[in-house]
């Protein structure tokens, strides 16, 4: 991995984090929008503007492959730089949350 991947891509949107997390399967933008969704309870929505052009740069990138098109519709899936990038940020938001731990934010 190259250092201005690293530099651009860690620490991470919650925008990106959640486009190549949902990307562990071929998906399209809406799919993802609606995965999201879903799975942060409505608390993070991504707009088309964000989503497509997130993709694109992703894709330009190489976080991300094209895998074909779909009735007008681009599915893609995260490729193996986009995978070690993910896992990185996983790794780094768990440090956060174990050295966050015994915190009493109450004083």
């Amino acid at each position: 991995m190259n250092d201005r991947i690293k530099r651009i891509y860690i620490p991470m949107t919650e925008t990106s984090f959640y486009i190549l997390f949902s990307l562990q399967e071929e998906m399209h933008g809406y799919s993802i929008g609606t995965l999201v969704e879903e799975i942060t309870g409505g608390d993070i929505s991504i707009s088309p503007g964000t989503m497509y052009g997130s993709l694109s740069k992703m894709e330009k990138d190489g976080l991300i492959n094209f895998i074909r098109e779909e009735e007008n519709r681009k599915i893609y899936k995260i490729s193996e730089l986009g995978k070690l990038i993910l896992h990185k940020e996983i790794k780094r938001i768990e440090r956060l949350y174990k050295n966050s731990k015994g915190v009493n934010l109450s004083e």
